[in-house]
């Protein structure tokens, strides 16, 4: 176990004359609540740098050696690595693993941080028998045919930055090429908006949604021999679909498959391992009937009585104005119209109609020759299932936990950088676990500020952001070595927490909170809220010190604190909304979600509430099933309403696809405007952006951006810097703008206007679409986010009549419009709207068909 003691934070010499006001005292330490003084430089404005160090090439972990070049080279370097690849923990189990999945189907394997497992599975079962490809006959509509199965093993990763960097090592260690690089490369990667893979490729890095838009093209996944999915534990929403998928065929008769058994490894370092033993276990069902029975005997879904959670529904649509809000008694009434939602809901979530009186469930049951589930005995454990344990390559870390509460993690952040920075030798980075990007980049500034007063007699510091918005290139800065005499200081989000390595650090600094989405589905309300993590991420954290040698963990929390944190974090799939879910699940052929075999089962009404906002966007039919436009929608990479609007504005009616794409794609990051604190650099900033500042609204003043920045050929970056606009973010959305140009073309969608190509960013002259047309093409998506002007100057939402304030880092703060759509409903100190835009109630009248 690591050695947990209790240091201060201020025990070592003071930073400089300039910082000096800011280190932390003795005194300071025993009055936690005290703010540094009023002089200190901390929150003050920083200037900006010029400087920044660049190194000459990019390594994930182990021995820094030259780029090989030519074959000659990869085979070199592949040579030189094996050595460091025996000495992981994981390589003495090489035999164990492989006789594992040749006897069974399914392989748990737990492995401590440090032990290899990502990367080096895939090489342990890549030359096993079972793993080339096999030409095996199917029948297709009564009709044999022969076709290829296996031959390449497929490893999910919950992140883009996670994949890429694993398949760059894997590509090193093997010796060969990687992605689309050369035809020859047996390792690629596929994440989204990069697919990165050769026709010779044996082992892909994937994330896990990736892997849930090949399964719309080939749901028995018939080009993979085994599927690997690494870091189970983190419990995204995409991580239990796979998992669910992955159960019912290896469960299934593999007919898809010609018989060929698909072989499954789920790799975690904190997992449960008991709870996923169970549910690839025979027993996981037996439950499953157990949960549906009980919930049948408690909820009576007769044909009179509505499903939970919609006894309101009329009244939520009533702000339109319909005449009939509260009639549900006409069965031909269309089912796009509020009124007949509670004739179709019954349908949605099992894809058909049932007789009154069915309840949710039932269709699980249906059919079945066994007893009532009640009445069951629990089945014997599975054969098909084998468990390996790892114990890692964990060098010790020492943890040292604050003494008392900090009050600003930022600031104890960055006394702490610091400290580190002048009593400990090189080498030896820093990883910083900060909650957004918001607060990276504000620690960002404020450690560039200081390392300008550093004595020259210390080494330089390198700070780099990493975080999930950030471009791809900027992103693999992180991966480069250190340069000579200097210290790197990464300053990340838990995107840095699992999967990811970073060559070199030796201290780890954990605010130990996170950013967390939590959905309430009775209200839509989408919460953002800064929480504590889990211990399990905290004990993820620490491991990313001992990767190569001994290390610290500085935790910006006390241990008590600690004790009380929740063992594991809460599913994704618990507290999100489901609708993209929903509708991934019906793409793939899920018509009766009830019996889907989730890791842990969402809440009902969260399912409810998920059908029903597909079932408005018409992305189901009134029988509960996908129709032709859901699965357009389900074939991009965007949330349920985002896609919606897409398609929308594809419509020859609005033609205005272009433009949508520049909103969305702005949309797709987290903040294209600079966040400014003084006063004066806020009336600066308005100043410099009133020429992009439009009347209608937000999504408007973003496309007024974006298309502004692509028509600056001069100095994108100093434009960006004269109208406090992210330099940094615009290079993400002009990469994402491209990429979903792309996906409208491979979706044979109307072409967008010839200035919006994937060669060119400069617009042409033409007459854009008007306002109208854009605005009531979101409105197609989200129609559900609207709001009117209530008598009181308030604003009331048209679902639920809730009371909702426009944010104040909008364009329409503060001012009055007839009614607004917004893209986020969300709850800090009170809710509010974000992204919002001034729209006409009979817009809202002719989108919804009232």
């Amino acid at each position: 176990m690591p050695e947990r003691v209790h240091h201060r934070f201020d025990d070592g010499p003071p930073l400089s004359k300039k910082i000096k006001t800011s280190a932390v005292t003795d005194s300071d330490q025993t009055k936690p609540e005290q703010k540094p003084p009023n002089d200190t430089p901390l929150r003050e404005k920083p200037p900006t740098l010029e400087g920044h160090h660049e190194s000459r090439s990019s390594r994930p972990h182990y021995p820094r050696t030259q780029q090989p070049r030519g074959n000659s080279s990869l085979k070199d370097k592949s040579t030189a690595l094996l050595r460091f690849r025996k000495e992981l923990p994981i390589w003495s189990h090489t035999e164990e693993i492989r006789q594992s999945l040749k006897s069974k189907d399914v392989l748990l394997l737990v492995g401590e941080t440090g032990s290899g497992k990502s990367t080096q599975v895939p090489q342990f079962l890549i030359d096993e028998p079972w793993c080339r490809p096999q030409s095996v006959m199917i029948s297709n509509d009564e009709k044999q045919q022969s076709v290829r199965v296996g031959g390449c093993i497929a490893i999910t990763e919950p992140r883009r930055v996670a994949a890429i960097t694993l398949a760059r090592r894997v590509a090193e260690e093997m010796g060969t090429p990687l992605g689309s690089s050369s035809p020859a490369s047996k390792v690629g990667y596929s994440v989204r908006f990069d697919n990165s893979t050769s026709p010779s490729t044996r082992i892909k890095f994937l994330t896990e949604g990736m892997l849930l838009q090949e399964m719309l093209r080939d749901p028995w996944l018939r080009q993979y021999s085994a599927v690997i999915v690494d870091e189970v534990h983190e419990r995204g929403v995409n991580v239990d679909l796979v998992m669910g998928f992955l159960k019912n065929i290896v469960s299934g008769k593999k007919e898809g498959r010609g018989g060929l058994p698909l072989k499954v490894a789920v790799m975690s370092a904190t997992a449960d391992l008991e709870g996923l033993q169970t549910f690839f276990d025979d027993k996981h069902d037996w439950k499953l009937r157990q949960e549906i029975s009980k919930d049948s005997e408690e909820l009576d879904y007769m044909s009179n009585n509505k499903i939970e959670g919609t006894e309101d529904m009329d009244s939520e649509w009533s702000g339109i104005g319909s005449d009939n809000e509260n009639d549900t008694s006409n069965p031909k009434q269309d089912s796009n119209h509020p009124a007949s939602k509670e004739t179709a809901i019954e349908k949605l979530s099992n894809g058909s109609s049932k007789p009154n009186g069915f309840r949710a469930g039932d269709k699980a049951l249906a059919g079945s020759p066994t007893p009532s589930p009640l009445q069951e005995e629990p089945p014997p454990d599975s054969p098909h299932v084998s468990v390996c344990h790892i114990f890692g390559r964990q060098h010790p870390v020492q943890t040292i936990y604050a003494p008392h509460p900090v009050p600003d993690f930022v600031d104890a952040a960055l006394r702490t950088i610091f400290q580190i920075h002048y009593k400990e030798p090189l080498p030896g980075d820093i990883l910083v676990f900060l909650t957004g990007q918001e607060t990276v980049e504000t620690l960002e500034s404020l450690v560039r500020e200081y390392a300008l007063a550093l004595p020259p007699t210390v080494p330089k510091l390198l700070i780099l952001p990493l975080f999930a918005a950030l471009p791809p290139p900027a992103q693999q800065l992180v991966f480069q070595p250190t340069p000579p005499k200097t210290r790197k200081v990464i300053l990340a989000t838990n995107i840095a927490e699992t999967s990811v390595t970073v060559a070199g650090v030796r201290f780890v600094i954990d605010c130990g909170k996170s950013k967390i989405k939590q959905f309430r589905a009775r209200l839509g309300l989408d919460s953002l809220l800064v929480k504590p993590i889990s211990q399990s991420a905290a004990i993820q954290r620490q491991g990313r010190a001992g990767r190569e040698a001994p290390g610290k963990c500085y935790r910006l929390y006390t241990e008590p604190d600690y004790r009380a944190l929740a063992p594991a974090p809460t599913p994704e799939i618990l507290r999100c909304d489901l609708s993209h879910a929903i509708l991934t699940l019906k793409a793939r052929g899920v018509d009766d979600i009830t019996a889907f075999p989730f890791l842990d089962r969402p809440p009902r009404d969260a399912l409810e509430k998920a059908l029903m906002q597909l079932f408005q966007l018409g992305a189901l039919t009134d029988a509960g099933r996908i129709n032709d436009l859901g699965r357009q929608i389900a074939r991009l990479p965007l949330t349920a309403p985002l896609g919606r609007v897409l398609l929308a504005a594809a419509d020859p009616a609005m033609d205005c696809l272009a433009e949508a794409i520049d909103i969305i794609a702005c949309l797709s990051v987290e903040n294209i405007f600079l966040a400014l604190t003084s006063e004066e650099t806020k009336e600066q900033a308005a100043s410099a952006r009133r020429a992009l500042h439009r009347c209608e609204g937000d999504h408007l003043t973003l496309l007024a951006t974006v298309q502004a920045y692509a028509a600056e050929t001069a100095d994108r970056k100093a434009w960006a810097e004269r109208h406090f606009v992210s330099h940094r973010a615009m290079q993400a959305v002009m990469d994402v703008r491209k990429q979903l140009l792309a996906q409208t073309a491979h979706l044979a969608l109307p072409s967008p206007h010839p200035s919006h190509n994937a060669s060119t960013s400069t617009p042409t002259a033409r007459a854009l679409p008007t306002a109208t047309a854009i605005l009531k093409s979101f409105l197609r998506g989200f129609a559900a986010n609207t709001a009117r002007l209530a008598p009181d100057g308030s604003y009331r939402t048209l679902l639920g009549h809730h009371a909702v304030a426009i944010h104040p880092s909008s364009g329409l703060f503060g001012q009055r419009v007839e009614a607004i759509v917004y893209n986020e409903f969300v709850f800090t100190n009170r809710s509010y709207a974000r992204g919002v835009s001034a729209v006409q109630m009979d817009w809202v009248g002719e989108v919804l068909g009232v």
